[in-house]
């Protein structure tokens, strides 16, 4: 459950500083690029790591109920194995439905801070690290956590979400 404060008001970057600190994350920095961190492979060479760290965090419908899935960088999604883990099959969200159920725009939607419960999927690639980056509401704004706090404060189900190439 997201535990986010009422922040009708607050700008999207703030909205995720909130929702952190309400897991006990307030200071954690969050990392403004004057270059686009929209995409995995921007967000890589903007922070000096490598595409892997990078989370991506994907909206899809379920029916008319958001799923998020934080996926490694240069993974896929298989939309098959998430719908069994759901119980339904998955479309791609539109942007106006992401911004519907999360509050944020397709390019900067954090793993937290949502303005409704989403069930959410980590992709278990992602802990393979010490360290992964996470978008923090803005196309230009990342931070970075520990992937088991990242899986603890999104209570999300770590699984296999990668297509197999």
């Amino acid at each position: 459950m997201d535990r986010t404060p009422s922040v009708s008001r607050l700008s999207s970057q703030e909205r995720v500083r909130a929702a952190l600190a309400a897991y006990g994350f307030g200071d954690v920095p969050i990392r403004e690029f004057a270059e686009s961190t929209a995409t995995a492979l921007e967000a890589a060479a903007a922070i000096g790591t490598t595409v892997e760290r990078i989370v991506k965090s994907l909206i899809f419908a379920a029916g008319d109920q958001p799923v998020l899935v934080l996926a490694s960088g240069p993974n896929r999604v298989d939309l098959e194995k998430v719908g069994k883990l759901v119980g339904a099959k998955l479309r791609r969200a539109t942007a106006d439905e992401v911004r519907g159920w999360t509050g944020f725009a397709i390019g900067g939607v954090p793993p937290v801070g949502h303005t409704q419960r989403v069930n959410t999927f980590l992709d278990e690639d992602l802990l393979r690290y010490d360290v992964v980056w996470a978008a923090a509401g803005t196309p230009n704004a990342v931070f970075a956590i520990q992937p088991n706090e990242l899986v603890r404060i999104t209570d999300a189900q770590v699984a296999e979400v990668a297509q197999n190439l």
